[in-house]
This record gives C-alpha cells, sequence and structure tokens, in this order.
C-alpha cells in the first residue's frame, strides 16, 4: 500500500465529482476550475502545510505530495492551485508575525488565495539576476515598475508573492543580491498601477503577463529584509520541485493505466494488441521509470520533512518524474493510435498538461546545469 492511503482515499472521492468531461469543458472554454479549487479548499487539502496555530494542518511534504499525486492519477489536474502550496512557504517562514497572523489563517480557509508568484520577465528568463522590476523606497511606500510574464492564476488569485529590485544588479557582492520580496494585495492594486493580459497558451493554465505602472504598495508589504528576496524564494523551490515530481509521478501512473487497459482489451488481428511486444515493452519500460523516479521523489521528501539540505534530490526527482510522465504520455498516446487525440478519451487533454514540466517550473537543461557545477562540481557552463 502507497503512503498516506487514507489521504489519497479522500482525495480520489473527491476527484470522482470532476469527471473527464468537467475538464473537457474547461479545457475548451478556457475557463478556470472554480468548483474544483472549491472543493479542495474546502476539504483542506490546500491548507496541509500550513501550521496548525494558523488554521492548517500542519503536515508535511510528503502528505502534500500525496495529495498531489493522486489528484493527477485520478485524472485531475492541480495547476489551478498547487502554487498555493509552495509560495505560502516564503511567508511561512520569512514573514513577520503580523504578516502571518493576517494572511495565513485566511488562506487557510480559503478566504484569500494566494496564487500567484510574479518572478520571470520576458528579458530574463531563467536568469532571475536579471529581472529589471524595480520596487523604489518613497517614504512609507514603494513604488514599483516593471512587468512579469507566465505569471499563472493572476486573475484568480486574492495575493501575489512578487520578486522586484530594490538595488541594481552592480551594487552587490552577488549578482542575486538587491532583490526583495513583496506581497502584493492584487485587489487593491488592479486598476491603480497593475494590468493583467492572459497570455492563451496549448494548454489550460490561466497564465498571463502582469505590468506594473508606478504602482504604490505600502512597507508592510515587504517579506522579510530588503535586499534578500532571491533566497527566500529559494528557501521555496525545493518544495515546488518536490510537488511537482509528485504530480508528473500521478501523470505517469494514469497514463500506464490507460495504456494497460486499453492494450488488454483492444482486440485487432484477433488478438489483444497488448499481447505484441512492440506494444508491452514500451508500457513496461515506462513503469520502471516511473518507479525508479517515485523512489528518487521519496527520498527528497524524505530529506525535506527532517530538515536536511535536499536541493539535488529535489532537483532530480523533478527531472526524472517528468521524464517518465512524458515518456509514457507517448507510449499511451502511441498504443490508442488514432483514439488518442480523440478530445472523450482524455490522452491529448493530459498529453499537453504533462508536456509543461520538462519546461516549468525550472527546465531539464537547468536541472543538468545544477547538477554538473553543484553535485558534480564541474566548471560553471554560463
Amino acid at each position: 500500500m502507497k503512503k498516506h492511503q487514507d489521504i489519497r482515499d479522500a482525495v480520489a472521492a473527491l476527484c470522482e465529482n470532476f469527471p473527464g468531461e468537467y475538464w473537457r469543458k474547461k479545457d475548451r472554454k478556457n475557463e478556470y476550475p472554480t468548483e474544483f479549487v472549491k472543493a479542495l479548499t474546502e476539504s483542506g487539502f490546500l491548507a496541509v502545510l500550513i501550521p496548525e496555530e494558523y488554521g492548517g494542518s500542519g503536515l508535511g511534504i510528503s502528505e502534500a505530495s500525496a495529495i498531489l499525486e493522486e489528484i493527477h492519477y485520478q485524472g485531475c489536474n492541480a495547476g489551478a492551485c498547487h502554487a498555493q502550496m509552495y509560495t505560502m512557504g516564503t511567508l511561512l517562514r520569512h514573514g513577520s508575525e503580523e504578516q502571518k497572523k493576517k494572511y495565513l489563517p485566511k488562506i487557510a480557509s480559503g478566504e484569500l488565495r494566494l496564487q500567484a508568484f510574479g518572478v520571470t520577465e520576458p528579458t530574463s528568463g531563467t536568469d532571475t539576476s536579471r529581472i529589471q522590476t524595480k520596487a523604489k523606497l518613497d517614504g512609507a511606500n514603494y513604488i514599483i515598475n516593471g512587468q512579469k510574464v507566465w505569471t499563472s492564476r493572476a486573475e484568480h488569485s486574492d495575493l501575489m508573492l512578487l520578486l522586484a529590485r530594490t538595488a541594481a544588479r552592480d551594487e552587490g557582492n552577488k549578482p542575486h543580491d538587491g532583490m526583495s520580496v513583496f506581497l502584493i494585495d492584487m485587489h487593491e492594486a488592479l486598476g491603480n498601477g497593475l494590468s493583467i493580459r492572459p497570455l492563451k497558451t496549448m494548454i489550460n493554465h490561466s497564465t498571463t503577463e502582469v505590468f506594473f505602472e508606478d504602482l504604490k504598495i505600502t512597507k508592510s508589504a515587504l517579506i522579510g529584509e530588503e535586499g534578500k528576496g532571491f533566497r527566500y524564494i529559494l528557501d521555496g523551490m525545493n518544495a515546488e520541485r518536490i510537488l511537482i515530481a509528485a504530480e508528473c509521478i500521478g501523470d505517469a501512473r494514469w497514463f500506464i493505466q490507460k495504456s494497460v487497459d486499453y492494450a488488454s482489451e483492444r482486440i485487432v488481428f484477433d488478438r489483444p494488441i497488448g499481447m505484441n511486444q512492440g506494444i508491452q515493452f514500451p508500457i513496461a519500460r515506462g513503469f520502471a521509470e516511473t518507479e525508479a523516479a517515485a523512489l528518487m521523489l521519496e527520498k527528497a521528501v524524505q530529506f525535506f520533512d527532517s530538515g536536511k539540505a535536499c536541493g539535488p534530490e529535489a532537483n532530480i526527482a523533478k527531472m526524472l518524474a517528468s521524464e517518465a510522465s512524458w515518456s509514457v504520455a507517448n507510449t499511451c498516446l502511441q498504443t490508442y493510435g488514432g483514439y488518442g487525440f480523440a478530445e472523450e478519451y482524455d490522452i491529448e487533454r493530459k498529453f499537453r498538461e504533462t508536456r509543461l514540466y520538462q519546461i516549468a517550473p525550472i527546465s531539464t537543461n537547468l536541472i543538468l546545469s545544477y547538477i554538473a557545477e553543484h553535485v558534480l562540481g564541474l566548471p560553471r557552463s554560463f
């Protein structure tokens, strides 16, 4: 039996209320799955990492991973709300007690959504040290100017975690010095210096461009110390990698089960196509790759929850899990043949969705660079 089977069973029961047709309708209309997010919130699943003193469950990344994996294994998608789990950590670990008391109970109850994470910019890409969005101190306020891109869920979030420069790149000892993190009230900001432009993409991910033009926020929006924002963001990235890896494992197991079922039932030339090694072997290989990735994920989870450094484990787990899910997605589509392209089977939707994780929230190549430099000690390549 898998870990946290009781949690998995509860998630599976919830997901039964959101079958494939629900997701297909949302996908066709490019709509946010409000009902699904509401159900997850009311069940307490999105507050699993928030301490009990602030209204959450106070559980670990192990339980959170089980929740997200099961959501994806059931054919649903957690992309509409998963960010709340890992962005919340920046507020929890580095916010003031006043900020935590003000926001965390409302996030836990669902009164507020913390889904938007403003980091990536059009000109900087993965080189976060070169972001150009600036927050200039002006008396008791900061004035923000700049632009973010691929800011998912900005239209459906009450709060945004924003990374902006409060000092120039060349003023610090390191390129990543001089960046600060702010918690933005989206409702107050919208129309008062903040504007949002939706980006239509190949998946229904509610992503946007966000523009800041003389947006005024109070100093109380600053999280932690000025200039240390990048390290605060880094703190949450291991959790992000682990949770995304869990979703990929869920996707992979969904694709494998779909492939096995179809290959066992589909009759061609008077025999199940699953009798053919050309069908069997790719599914079997994908299963092996998925189980290996799941073991690395479990190691990363154990390290994280025990307080050990887990950068290599989290990154490797994310890479292996995303590659396994993409591999079995291809296998599943090939197994179904032409039917895999038919909307009603959900293969093509999940195929598009799982492809994202080769690129986001960190690309496979950047993980390989990290392993080469920080694990193997090879010279920095960029």
